[in-house]
């Protein structure tokens, strides 16, 4: 496992509604094509963002302590052989530690204290 406090997963605001109206989260479209969901380290967070949600508004950060999931969290090669952490199986809403809204410009400064620059 990476040393990590927080690994985090970008949301839009109706989908982590629903997901936690349920109890469990069980990921995004692409998240379900790929057979896990993915989240990203705090260092990783801004080419994620660039990556695959630019322009996107109403977006949640989703912080979880890496160490509530377990052996269901991989870290994996992805985006340039960067180990990232997946998740392959549901996410209890309970073992979230934190949301927050993301602005809708992106900015991460008001997410320092969970590790983003």
């Amino acid at each position: 496992m990476m040393p990590t406090r927080f690994i985090l997963k970008i949301e839009q605001a109706a989908r982590w509604a629903q997901a936690v109206g349920a109890g469990v989260y069980t990921g995004a479209p692409v998240d379900h094509a790929d057979g896990f969901i993915h989240f990203s380290a705090p260092d990783q967070l801004k080419e994620t963002l660039a990556r695959h949600f630019a322009g996107q508004r109403d977006l949640l950060l989703i912080a979880v302590d890496p160490a509530v999931l377990g052996e269901a969290l991989k870290w994996e090669p992805s985006r340039g052989g960067a180990l990232f952490p997946h998740l392959h199986g549901p996410l209890a809403t309970a073992s979230v530690a934190a949301v927050r809204p993301l602005p809708d410009d992106h900015d991460l400064s008001g997410f320092a204290d969970w590790g983003c620059a």
